[in-house]
Order: C-alpha cells, then structure tokens, then sequence
C-alpha cells in the first residue's frame, strides 16, 4: 500500500477486479464478502491473488455463522486484512490478531471507537452521516476529530464519508486522520462491476438526491433516491413484510443459507445490536434489493446506496486515474501551503 487510500468493501460491488485495480494502483482495496458463499470467497480471493501480489483486505459481518471459516480462509490464503461492517466481539479480534491479521472495523460514533480499541484492533474507519450505505447521523467532519482525540494515541483512524478527492485526504489528515476510505468514489470507476446504465444513473445524480432511510431493512441507509425509495417511505412496517418475507426467502436462495443458518444469524444479529426482530426479518431486504439494482440493473425493484458525494463526481474513470488524481491535488494543495509559509 503506497498511498493512504482504502476503497470500502461494498457488497456486489467491491469484487476481484476493484480490489486487484486499487491494490495495484497503491491503494487497499478491500473484497465484499457478506454477498458471497464461503466457496464463493474463496474463489474471489484466488481471483485477486492472480490479478495483484499487493496486499488486500476482507470485509466480514460478525453475525454470519460462518465468519469464523471466513476468517480462516483468510488466514490459509494470505489475504492481511480483516475489515469489519460491524464491530466484530473481542473474540474475533483476539483470534485474528493472533493469526497476525491487521483489524480494521468500521464506526460510526466516538464510543464504539473506544469500545474496540480496548479490544486491541489495529485500525478504524470513522464514517461520517455523509457516507453511502448503513451511515450514522454525526458528519464526518465532527465525527472524525473526535475519533482521533479518543482513540488516535492507540489505533490508526481513517476517514469515511464524503471523500473523492485529494483536499479531501488533505482535510482529514488535518483532523488527525492517517488516510480515507472512499465507497461511491470507486463505486463509479471504470473496473466496478456495476452495470454502465446503472453508473449513469448516480452520475445523474445530485447532491441533494439522496436520502436516508430505514425502510429498506430497519437499519438507518443513505440511498438515491428513487420513485421507489419514495414508495418504500410511505409504506407501514406491516405493508413492508411480506416484500421482506420474499427478499428472505431470495437471499437464502442466493447464498445457499439453510434455514437453520439464517435463523442463527438473526439471533446472532439481533444480539450483537439494538435492531428489534421486526427489523432483523426486514434485514435480508437490503443485499437483495442493492442486488437487482447493482448487479441485475434492475433500478426499478432495486435500491442504490450511495454516499452524498455522489453529486459532485463526474466521470467513470479508471481507478489508477482516481488514486493518481486524488495524490496530484493533494500534492499541489501541501505544496500551496509551503509556498505561502
């Protein structure tokens, strides 16, 4: 890793070809994996390791059954890092950090980032409410010089949340931040395996063209929105199950889950997190929704997350061209600064 920049594991999205590209462009990239099988992961990372020898990270859900096969995957095969959506329990941390694995979850709030730097990570990403997908409420740019005060003496802390360029990584690095992590940035860069009418569609999109939600799967989700988002809204929770009854019952069928296995994972979620088990039923709405929208194009029954950086990146560039852009700007900005000194 050349550059502090991490591109997010975003799930049918961040596959093989994104991850290689930024890692062989001097970023981290990091794989999705809550989409895929463990089979499925396996042959991903095998993929990467053909297309880059630089390092790469995993992204994992601390409530799937199987996310210690997961971890132990990552550990026969090399991939270095383990990025957690959610915070993972001092268990996983211990068992990864003694494989000698680098630990990095992502946060959303000054104490959840306290909460696993007792546990011994080694890094977190503090997402800002600008961000794409599951976001918080704080900004960025309050969140994240709290998270160094708190925490930087300790663990690495890496921005999230409205970051595509390089006064960006400049703005963060002032904050105290060692580098950025970007989702909707690499989400719309030429290697993504989103479908090129789809990209057209958040490019299209403007700053003030998302919103946050939490009638997708009960959990709080900064989206473009969409006649159907807008639909979704006015929807009750009880008009809402039988879509997310169908979205569970899809999503066993995507993934191979048995029901036993979904089962253990709602108790598992609903007791790693606040969410009540109305929410957790509507859990499965959301993979399978950013599903038909991301992977089948189907914008119309699908929904886009995104962060509010959206309506400023223009362009479906290469992702060697964005890192190479982002270093460039933030180069001649240090550079401004030393000239006016």
């Amino acid at each position: 890793m050349r550059f502090p920049i991490v591109q997010t594991g975003m799930g049918w999205v961040a596959g093989p070809r994104l991850v290689a590209a930024t890692a062989n462009a001097g970023g981290l990239g990091i794989l999705a994996s809550a989409t895929m099988t463990l089979d499925e992961l396996a042959a991903a990372i095998a993929e990467v390791r053909a297309r880059t020898t630089a390092p790469f990270g995993v992204n994992l859900r601390t409530d799937v059954a199987d996310v210690g096969e997961r971890i132990a995957l990552m550990i026969e095969t090399g991939a270095r890092v383990a990025s957690f959506a959610q915070a993972p329990n001092p268990a996983l941390v211990a068992r990864c950090k003694e494989a000698g694995l680098f630990v990095m979850p992502t946060v959303g709030a000054r104490r959840h980032a306290e909460k696993v730097a007792e546990w011994g990570v080694d890094a977190v990403i503090a997402q800002g409410g600008e961000g794409g997908g599951h976001t918080g409420t704080v900004p960025t740019s309050l969140l994240l010089p709290q998270v160094v005060e708190a925490v930087g003496d300790r663990v690495l802390v890496v921005g999230a949340g409205g970051f595509f360029s390089g006064r960006g990584l400049v703005a963060a690095l002032a904050y105290g931040a060692c580098g950025i992590a970007m989702g909707t940035r690499f989400l719309l860069s030429a290697e993504s395996r989103v479908p090129d009418a789809v990209k057209e569609t958040y490019v299209g999109t403007p700053v003030t063209g998302t919103v946050v939600t939490t009638k997708v799967d009960g959990a709080p989700q900064r989206v473009v929105r969409t006649a159907l988002v807008d639909h979704l809204e006015a929807q009750s929770w009880l008009r809402a199950l039988p879509r997310a009854l169908r979205s569970a019952h899809a999503f066993r069928n995507e993934t191979g889950a048995s029901l036993r296995a979904l089962l253990t994972e709602g108790r598992a979620m609903k007791k790693g997190s606040e969410l009540t088990w109305a929410q957790v039923v509507m859990a499965a709405n959301a993979p399978v929704m950013t599903k038909a929208a991301l992977v089948d194009g189907r914008t119309d029954v699908g929904v886009l997350p995104t962060g509010q950086v959206v309506g400023l990146i223009e362009g479906l560039p290469t992702v060697a061209e964005i890192i190479d852009a982002l270093m460039s700007e933030a180069d001649a900005v240090l550079r401004s600064w030393a000239e006016m000194r």
